[in-house]
């Protein structure tokens, strides 16, 4: 490929590094469940609401954390999400079933999402609250209620389409929600259903890492809850959905270096990184760089709770310049947040077995073949570039190193062997289905060595919506299983996600 290996090296904290610090137990968990396979780790999970949490507390703010259920199906990250003080968000009848037999109480639920009458009728028969998109959701809420002569229904009333005063703010389209200069007919109607809703604030759900965006919303929200107060209404929340991001590799250097060349190699000034020369939203037009980047900002030193503090300590421009947690904190809402992917951030990874190493006649990349399907490791459905880790097979052999690839490494550098085995290597990752188009990864890959058949590619962190959101059958081929890993001492246990429980600890599988 010419010049230095293109590393996208993943960040590692301290479970998941020291999960991988145990090769025989990752060989031993796909021997006998299969590749692909997914691991994640509970109690991860509970340190991100810790996070969440102090964000929280030096604002002195109250309100609920809620996981959005479909960034994962775990069972066992459910449960032990259920043996904190957190909520979920579910948007579907089954996560709502699945979230109620995890132990999670009504009051600790919140129902967003498009919903079908048997949805809505099993979130009001429990008293979980709903998050309403629409006046005609509304009034198919209503009618159920007075129907079947349910509880009345706590509710939420999710907003779009914001506008800044002054200096104009464009906020995404949103086909979820009302748009705000609706918000007097939406309150009309809840005002006629009152006998059956129970309005308890508002929200919204922007698709954007923009800070500037996210924070238009909130003043807006702010706003229509004042307007609520002026009807005689009594809003005491805001929720202001997920979407805060999470930072999946550890040198932000890598990462421009990365994307720069990449731009290079569109424009054909340098040798090809992707298979087929995909350009991930770019082009080449008569030498002329043109279009958008369509990736994810994968090295973001601001993501997670951190992001969360600063869309917090953000003024309020129409607001007299206040920060948004001291408005607020001024008014006793309660705030209320939905972060899938940053609170599922380290908290699992999917294993994958080298079926095949081919030499190209032509020479360039080595093509390796995977025990995965591009489903199974969906990094790049979200537009998630992160190099993966080889876990040897033999494991007597294997240099122990220092190269970002390997599973033992320390950071960025090459292998310490001198020979072809032990020397970085350009590849590209197929999946196992009979098509073109299944690719694990559009970019050449750089690993610190050759990869063998019986090695393992470790992809970490894929908890958030990267294993099983996409998940297919295809071909008759199953969907990679899960299993839960926890830590005793210095010891990793184990057992099957669905057989993990808070409890589980004490009798589980080594």
């Amino acid at each position: 490929m010419g010049g230095q290996p293109l590393y996208l090296e993943p960040r590692l904290k301290s479970r998941l590094r020291s999960l991988l610090h145990s090769p025989e137990l990752l060989h031993t968990l796909t021997d006998a469940l299969g590749s692909p396979l997914n691991v994640v780790v509970p109690d991860q999970l509970a340190d991100n609401l810790d996070q969440f949490r102090s964000v929280y507390g030096a604002h002195h703010l109250s309100g609920q954390v809620f996981l959005a259920h479909k960034a994962n199906r775990s069972a066992a990250l459910l449960r032990r999400l259920a043996a904190t003080d957190a909520g979920v968000d579910v948007a579907s009848l089954e996560e709502l079933q699945h979230a109620l037999g995890a132990g999670l109480t009504p009051d600790r639920i919140t129902a967003t999402g498009p919903k079908n009458p048997e949805f809505l009728w099993l979130a009001a028969r429990t008293s979980v609250t709903v998050s309403l998109d629409s006046r005609g959701e509304l009034e198919q809420l209503a009618t159920l209620v007075r129907k079947h002569a349910l509880p009345r229904t706590r509710i939420l009333l999710r907003l779009s389409g914001f506008e800044a005063s002054g200096v104009r703010v464009l906020s995404r389209r949103s086909r979820f929600g009302t748009a705000v200069r609706e918000s007097d007919a939406l309150l009309e109607t809840v005002e006629r259903h009152g006998d059956v809703v129970d309005l308890v604030g508002v929200a919204y759900h922007l698709d954007t890492t923009s800070l500037t965006e996210k924070a238009t919303a909130l003043e807006s929200c702010l706003r229509v809850l004042e307007e609520c107060r002026s009807r005689g209404l009594r809003p005491r929340a805001v929720d202001i959905g997920g979407g805060f991001g999470v930072n999946y590799l550890a040198d932000g250097g890598q990462w421009e270096r990365y994307t720069t060349e990449l731009t290079q190699a569109v424009l054909g000034t340098r040798p090809p990184l992707t298979y087929g020369g995909h350009g991930y939203g770019l082009r080449n037009e008569a030498g002329t760089l043109r279009g958008t980047l369509g990736l994810y900002p994968a090295h973001r030193p601001v993501a997670g709770a951190r992001y969360l503090d600063e869309l917090l300590s953000h003024p309020a421009a129409s607001l007299d310049g206040r920060p948004l947690a001291a408005l607020l904190l001024e008014h006793l809402y309660d705030l209320h947040t939905e972060p899938g992917r940053a609170l599922l951030d380290q908290c699992g990874l999917t294993l994958t077995k080298v079926l095949e190493v081919r030499d190209q006649e032509a020479g360039g990349p080595l093509l390796v073949r995977l025990a995965a399907k591009a489903d199974d490791v969906a990094l790049e459905e979200h537009g998630v570039l992160m190099d993966p880790l080889v876990v040897p097979r033999d494991l007597t052999s294997t240099d122990t190193g220092t190269g970002p690839g390997t599973a033992t490494g320390t950071g960025p550098g090459t292998a310490t062997g001198t020979d072809a085995e032990t020397e970085p290597v350009a590849v590209h990752l197929f999946g196992s289905r009979c098509l073109e188009a299944d690719l694990i990864t559009r970019r050449t890959v750089f690993l610190p060595r050759r990869p063998e058949p019986g090695d393992l590619l470790a992809f970490v962190n894929t908890a958030g919506y990267c294993m099983d959101f996409h998940a297919t059958r295809a071909q008759h081929q199953p969907v990679a299983r899960k299993v839960a890993a926890w830590q005793e001492g210095d010891t990793w246990r184990w057992c099957l996600d669905d057989q993990y429980w808070p409890t589980t600890p004490v009798g589980g599988a080594q």
